[in-house]
């Protein structure tokens, strides 16, 4: 703060070195000049010299000592001239470089007193160039200027500083005398001026506890939070402070009024006055309260009057109040419909009027004679009519006495409840126990039934799984005769096309080639039928051995290549570069991979066939895809041929031949093999069939 260094002036007020040294060290601490020198004039010796510095050596120092008289010297101009002057290295000077500052350029800042404004200066200060010369610096050169002035004029000085510590001893003793905390801070909040009161609040020294220390650091950011709201808002208006007391840390509550003030040396300031309201606040808020619980007592009051009308207004049932006599004194419009009647009403209206309130009456009177013994509420029913309509009115009446503090009756509050809602509820209520009686003896026998088709159902389970168990085993057994025969025919006719019997005629060898054709057709028919069977049996076992696609795709197509041949189709294979090695089932594998080409070869007629395979190393997957450019497969037959003995066209006059097994084998098979077949096709544009399978088949 600015008033510790005008302190340390008034105590070292005769020694100039201190007071510079002390001032160089305040604009390093407050305006970050880390480095600078004050350079003063020693009017006996002519010379103007370095007489303190901050972030230089002692020897840099003593290298600045130049003569008055030489007019010439940049220090010595500097004194002159009216605003702070740059000096240069190696050309102002005549100097490599300014003491302490390197070849770095130097602002000399002249160093006025009050009597030298427009004359030469005192003094400079020397600092690096490109300090903005305003704020903390334009001061310090100013109140150092005065004081190198006033050690100058020492005779004078005395009793300017007797005057000045008199007056300061004066004005601390008033403030100190207002029991308000009274301060004056910068527009930082920083504290420039401050009482006894305030320094209890605002200021802790190293040596007294922390709690106390945190106390003040608490107070002092509240005070300036405040404090920028009141520079900002309304300087002049009175704002509450919430503090803390340092000594017992409780709460207390100041009303701070503030006020800006300036001055020519200390710049821009705020002299702030707090007030402790904490007692007025308590008061204030005891009040509050009191007048709080007064309201409350008022509503409790006000409630309690109306009730009755609140009551009588907002209940839909009729009710009526009558006196301990048994007049009725009020009623609401409910009750005016069934007790009175307008004076031009029929007689019949009139005379069920006088009906109802005769068993009105005789309700209350029950009540007031004690019939429906002791207590103070009286139910029952009463029959009731409407004036109007004539309709019966079955109601339910309660009767409560309003009694006083001292027990003596003052009225009778009746509320007369409708029951026919409550009687058609009552009805609705049987009428539906009825049908819901009748719904269970329903649900009953459907359950009974349910159980009997089920147990039906599942006899026809098992006689169906019987029957095709028998079927399965009925095929196995006849594809094996079927086989035995069929075998020796073809042996027969394969050895007779050799030529073991002799030569043959070419129309004999005709007929037996149709023959063999044939029947390795009829085979192939039962073998898909023997191993659908096995499958379905679960007897397919697994040979799982090692093999490579790369060398199992060539074999296929060289053992289907007559059939290629005579289809006049390019049949070609894209094998996988990294020539995965499998570990699964080979000759199941196979058979997919035969069933597959074999069909592309059968329902493609123009064009060609790709086999493809691919592996995928990361997750062990290989994929063999057999495309054809044939007839397709419409999306809706997708699943469908795969089932079992299915075809697209299931007609007796298809084109095309076969026993609608081959695909349903194949799924089976890849199933077995822990794969899968997908089919991507449509109508007239080709299919694509996909065998995927892991490199290692499950066991």
């Amino acid at each position: 703060m600015r008033l510790e260094l005008l302190e340390y002036y008034l105590l070292h007020y005769e020694d100039l070195p201190r007071c510079a040294q002390a001032s160089l060290e305040w604009l390093a601490r407050h305006a970050g000049v880390r480095r600078s020198i004050c350079l003063a004039m020693d009017g006996d010796a002519g010379l103007l010299v370095g007489v303190a510095g901050v972030g230089v050596s002692a020897d840099d120092l003593e290298e600045y000592s130049a003569p008055l008289s030489h007019t010439h010297d940049p220090l010595v101009r500097a004194l002159t001239a009216p605003a702070p002057t740059t000096l240069r290295s190696g050309r102002d000077n005549g100097l490599a470089r300014h003491p302490g500052f390197g070849s770095a350029s130097v602002l000399a800042v002249p160093l006025r007193g009050d009597r030298h404004d427009d004359g030469d200066a005192v003094g400079l200060l020397l600092v690096k160039a490109g300090t903005p010369v305003t704020g903390s610096v334009n001061w310090l050169a100013t109140v150092l200027g005065q004081k190198l002035d006033q050690i100058r004029g020492r005779g004078s000085l005395t009793e300017e500083l007797r005057k000045l510590r008199r007056e300061r001893a004066l004005f601390f003793t008033i403030i100190n005398s207002v029991t308000d905390p009274i301060m004056l801070t910068d527009t930082e909040g920083r504290l420039i001026v401050a009482n006894s009161r305030a320094e209890k609040l605002f200021a802790a020294t190293e040596e007294e506890s922390e709690g106390r220390r945190r106390a003040v650091e608490l107070n002092n950011m509240l005070f300036s939070a405040a404090l920028s709201r009141t520079v900002v808002e309304a300087p002049s208006e009175a704002r509450e402070l919430l503090l803390v007391d340092p000594s017992d840390g409780s709460d207390l509550l100041f009303e701070v009024l503030s006020t800006t003030v300036e001055d020519p040396r200390e710049g821009t300031g705020i002299v702030s006055v707090l007030r402790n309201i904490t007692d007025l606040r308590r008061a204030t808020e005891q009040i509050e309260e009191n007048y709080q619980r007064l309201r409350v007592a008022e509503s409790a009051v006000r409630a309690e009057r109306d009730r009755l009308n609140l009551i009588i207004d907002s209940v839909a049932d009729p009710i009526i109040v009558t006196d301990q006599s048994g007049a009725t004194v009020l009623m609401n419009d409910p009750s005016e419909e069934l007790f009175t009647v307008a004076a031009e009403a029929p007689s019949t209206a009139q005379r069920t009027v006088q009906s109802n309130d005769a068993h009105f009456s005789s309700f209350i009177s029950g009540l007031l004679l004690g019939e429906s013994g002791p207590g103070e509420i009286r139910r029952g029913e009463i029959g009731l009519m409407n004036p109007l309509s004539g309709e019966p009115i079955p109601v339910e009446a309660i009767a409560g006495k309003v009694l006083t503090e001292t027990g003596e009756l003052t009225a009778v509050v009746t509320i007369l409840h409708d029951r026919r809602e409550a009687l058609e509820r009552t009805r609705l209520y049987e009428q539906l126990r009825v049908a819901s009686d009748e719904l269970q003896m329903r649900v009953q026998s459907a359950t009974a039934e349910l159980a009997t088709q089920n147990e039906l159902l599942r006899r026809q389970a098992i006689e169906l799984e019987q029957a095709s168990r028998l079927k399965s085993q009925f095929l196995a057994n006849m594809s094996h005769e079927f086989r035995t025969p069929l075998n020796a025919i073809l042996g027969y006719t394969h050895m007779l096309l050799q030529g073991v019997a002799g030569d043959l005629p070419a129309n004999i060898r005709r007929q037996l080639t149709r023959i063999d054709s044939n029947g390795r057709h009829l085979l192939t028919i039962i073998n898909e039928i023997l191993d659908i069977t096995r499958i379905e049996a679960g007897k397919m076992p697994m040979q799982v051995s090692e093999f490579n696609l790369n060398e199992l795709v060539p074999e296929v197509m060289t053992e289907l290549d007559p059939v290629i041949s005579r289809s006049k189709l390019t049949v070609t294979s894209r094998l996988c570069a990294d020539a995965p090695v499998m570990i699964s089932d080979r000759q199941k594998v196979k058979q997919v991979i035969v069933n597959l080409l074999s069909n592309a070869l059968k329902f493609t007629h123009q064009g060609g066939i790709e086999i493809g395979v691919d592996f995928d190393a990361s997750s062990r997957i290989a994929t063999i895809t057999v495309t054809d450019t044939g007839i397709g497969i419409a999306p809706e037959h997708h699943d469908k041929i795969f089932e079992d003995f299915r075809q697209v066209d299931d007609s007796p006059s298809r084109q095309y031949g076969g026993t609608g097994l081959g695909l349903a084998i194949c799924r089976r098979l890849a199933s077995a093999l822990g794969g899968r077949i997908t089919l991507q096709s449509r109508l007239g544009e080709g299919s694509t069939f996909t065998l995927t399978i892991p490199a290692e088949a499950p066991q």
